[in-house]
């Protein structure tokens, strides 16, 4: 790891996050100026009681809206600690994630269709990497939901195919339907702003929330 040069940018960054905060008047702040405020107020002319209760009001308001916030950034923080939680138990099963392309393996490649309802014949072609259809799959005619489907690696002509990626397209009847593949989690994650993420063998990572099946 390399040294960082002391007074660089992060340096300079931290210093202008700090004089921002320096610049911040808090609750305590905000009181500490009303009581000068009082103090120094001439006698002949005393601060009006209504600004007064105005002012204090708006401390209140601002006192309340912090409060807010940290219980925000309390609950945000629960909320990605269960999602890790939650995503860490599912290291070793297999998931199911949308994808228009799979990874073929040497035990083929597993995915599946949304099919929607009242839907007809479902078929599935694997493409090269030029959109040339290589092996058409007939799943028949499924219910509505995910339909699984196995490709063993090979072309319509019986040639097994190296492995790598493959696009994947499906159709039901007439119409284009999205496309899944199928992989083992291997690992957990989690994003800044997105949540927890997913590492599945043959397809990389997936946020957590993408999931269509669990197996």
């Amino acid at each position: 790891m390399s040294d960082m040069a002391i007074g660089g940018p992060a340096s300079n960054t931290a210093k202008a996050a700090s004089a921002g905060k320096e610049k911040t008047l808090g609750q305590a702040d905000f009181l500490s100026l009303l009581v000068q405020q009082m103090r120094n107020q001439d006698p002949t002319k005393p601060m009006d009681s209504s600004q007064m209760v105005s002012q204090l009001a708006q401390i209140s308001q601002v006192s309340a809206t912090q409060s807010l916030q940290t219980s925000f950034d309390s609950l945000s923080q629960s909320l990605q600690g269960n999602q890790m939680l939650q995503a860490s138990s599912m290291v070793g099963r297999s998931v199911t994630v949308p994808s228009a392309a799979g990874q073929l393996q040497a035990a083929g490649l597993d995915g599946a269709v949304n099919v929607p309802d009242g839907g007809g014949t479902v078929l599935v072609q694997v493409t090269d990497k030029d959109g040339n259809v290589l092996r058409t799959l007939n799943l028949g005619t499924p219910a509505a939901g995910l339909a699984a489907f196995h490709w063993d690696g090979k072309d319509d002509g019986g040639t097994a195919l190296a492995e790598g990626t493959y696009g994947l397209k499906a159709q039901v009847g007439n119409d284009a339907v999205a496309t899944y593949v199928s992989g083992k989690v291997s690992g957990v994650g989690m994003t800044g702003s997105d949540g927890a993420y997913l590492d599945v063998d043959g397809f990389g990572g997936v946020l957590l929330s993408q999931v269509a099946q669990i197996n």
